[in-house]
Formats: C-alpha cells, sequence, structure tokens
C-alpha cells in the first residue's frame, strides 16, 4: 500500500490547524459591521499558526501576508510549497452576519500554483460531468445547453450563481432568456465555485468577473474535486462596469505581471493553467454558515469548526468537524 508523502500527511492537517484558527478569530467578529476589523484578525491569525508549519513555503497568491517566506535555516529539510490564502473571503459577508463567508489555503509544490495579481478574472466554472464542454467566449445559452446535456437535465432545472454586479447584467439577462434559474450573491464568488463542482449543491455553475487570486484558489479547489474553471485576466474599464480612473494602469500591470512570469494578458487559462501542480492541497473552514461548510460554533467549553480538506494526490475530501476544547473540562457540551 501506498504511504501518504509528507506534504499530503502533515501539511494538510497543519493547513486545517492554520484555516480553523483564522476562521475562529474572524468569526468572533461576526456581525460587528467592521469588514475591515473582520480581515484583520483573520490575517494576523493565519500569520501566527503558518510561522509553526514544517515547510519551505512561498507565498504567491494573499498579499496579507506580504509575499513572506517562510523558510527559516532550521526547515531546510521540509518540503518546498507555494502557497495561496484568503485569510477571510467574504469580510462584508461576515461583517454582516450574512452566509458563506470561508478562510481559504492552497498549496502545491514549488511552481504549481499561478502567481497572479491582484486585478479581476473573468470566470466560468463547473463540475466533473461538465469539463471540456463549456468554452468561455461561447455566448451563455450555448454553455447552458452543454451543461444541461452533460447533466442529463433541461436548462431550466439548472442554476447559476452570478456576482450581484452592475457588470453582469448582460449575463443575468442571458440565463434568463435561456431560461435557467439564477442566484445572485452579494461576494463569494470562491466558494460558489466550489459549490458549482459538488453534486447536490443545486449550483451548477458560476460565471461572471470576479478576483483573479480567487480564481486561482478556485483552480486548486477544481484540480482536487475534477471540476473545471476557465478565466482571463480582464483590465477594460467598460467590461468592469466601473470609471477608468479606478481601473489600474494596463502598462503598469502588464510591466508586474511580466515580473510574475506572466507574457500573454489574453491568454485563456484554465485549469491546469492556474494550478498546475501534481500535488495540490486545498482546505477552507467556514467562518458564517454556507452551502458546504458550517460556520464556527461558540459555547462555553470551546468552539467547533468545519472544515473541507482535499487533495490531489491520494485522491481524497474529507470535511472534518473540529471540536476545539478549553481548559481542563470535566464535562463538554457542544
Amino acid at each position: 500500500m501506498n504511504q501518504p508523502t509528507q506534504t499530503e500527511r502533515e501539511l494538510s492537517l497543519d493547513f486545517l490547524r492554520v484555516t480553523e484558527a483564522s476562521a475562529i478569530e474572524a468569526a468572533k467578529t461576526m456581525g460587528q459591521g467592521d469588514r475591515e476589523g473582520s480581515d484583520h484578525v483573520a490575517v494576523e491569525s493565519m500569520r501566527e499558526i503558518m510561522d509553526t508549519v514544517p515547510m519551505r513555503g512561498r507565498i504567491v497568491i494573499g498579499e496579507e501576508l506580504g509575499g513572506k517566506k517562510y523558510t527559516p535555516e532550521e526547515r531546510l529539510a521540509f518540503p518546498e510549497v507555494d502557497i495561496a490564502v484568503d485569510p477571510l473571503e467574504g469580510t462584508n459577508l461576515c461583517a454582516v452576519g450574512a452566509n458563506n463567508a470561508i478562510t481559504v489555503l492552497a498549496a502545491a509544490e514549488r511552481g504549481g500554483l499561478l502567481n497572479a495579481p491582484d486585478i479581476y478574472m473573468d470566470k466560468i466554472v463547473v463540475g466533473p460531468a461538465c469539463r471540456g464542454a463549456v468554452d468561455i467566449d461561447a455566448p451563455v445559452k450555448d454553455n447552458l445547453k452543454v451543461i444541461a446535456r452533460r447533466l442529463g437535465r433541461d436548462i431550466e432545472d439548472l442554476t447559476v450563481m452570478v456576482l450581484d454586479r452592475p457588470r453582469h447584467k448582460h449575463i443575468v439577462q442571458q440565463v434568463r432568456a435561456a431560461g435557467a434559474r439564477i442566484r445572485l450573491i452579494s461576494d463569494g464568488d470562491l466558494s460558489a465555485g466550489i459549490s458549482a463542482a459538488v453534486a447536490g449543491t443545486n449550483i451548477h455553475a458560476l460565471m461572471g468577473i470576479g478576483g483573479a487570486p480567487e480564481g486561482v484558489l478556485t483552480a486548486a479547489a477544481m484540480k482536487c474535486l475534477n471540476g473545471e474553471i476557465q478565466a482571463r485576466f480582464v483590465f477594460d474599464a467598460e467590461k468592469l462596469g466601473v470609471d477608468a480612473s479606478k481601473v489600474p494602469d494596463k502598462e503598469k500591470v502588464m510591466a508586474r505581471m511580466n515580473e510574475m512570469g506572466i507574457t500573454d494578458a489574453n491568454k485563456i487559462y484554465d485549469t491546469n493553467d492556474l494550478a498546475s501542480g501534481k500535488k495540490v492541497i486545498f482546505v477552507a473552514t467556514g467562518v458564517t454558515d454556507g452551502s458546504l461548510l458550517r460556520g464556527v460554533r461558540f459555547f462555553g467549553a470551546g468552539k467547533r469548526t468545519h472544515s473541507l480538506v482535499m487533495t490531489t494526490e491520494n485522491k481524497t475530501i474529507r470535511f472534518v468537524d473540529t471540536v476545539h476544547v478549553e481548559g481542563d473540562q470535566s464535562v463538554i457540551r457542544f
């Protein structure tokens, strides 16, 4: 029997500690209306626990952690790992106590995750049954037809998740005209993308423009779930539905992308382009209740967290329910 490698067996559990700690701290601020405060405590908690993980790590997604390299001399025997993080996906959701706020970490061997700038990206995300069938450049109706055919449904049976933004008005109109249903979300297209790849969520696709860092994290999840993401960077202020003054100068962004090794700004990226690693780990912990994960629950003797841990190397998908006990409790009620 093949034994799990150190990357999977140890790092996946260490990364679980990271997301659990970050989720707990963020959940303490839930509903207090301070999105920046929620994000700050999630970042600081993630940074603190990340320092204890036995690895030679490099942050490629997650500017909050400052591009830090976790490579102290005493860790030279540990694996080299590229890391993508979102300490709190859905800061607004956490601030108002809404569903689907999560904390996320993905990792792969060195070079296994795209080092993407913090700009926008057009995306379409589908589950395993629809891999190879959709085309980000195709009309919405055509993509819905192939999704329905692959799933053995009518278009009217499909539900598409779309961020509720003015820039997506045309997508909403086309989905409705085709006869499919829409679930508009205020934030959190990463958790929405994961839902699209998991049977039983009644979400069959994610479409629209969101953050590029979230696109890389979504790709890591798709690699573990056998789903698919297609994506392309977006620079056009008109397509984004904002004033040109609010969009970073394209030449400066292109220069930054070249420094990061991205030479074709118009390329359509697929799952393997965004997450090329052979050994991918994806971990998420719920902050507030959502379609896949329950939020953090507090009780007298501690906390309870609900997490998703996935790896490609051993093809495992685990839902982890953890009780964090405080002090020496003779009776634990949770």
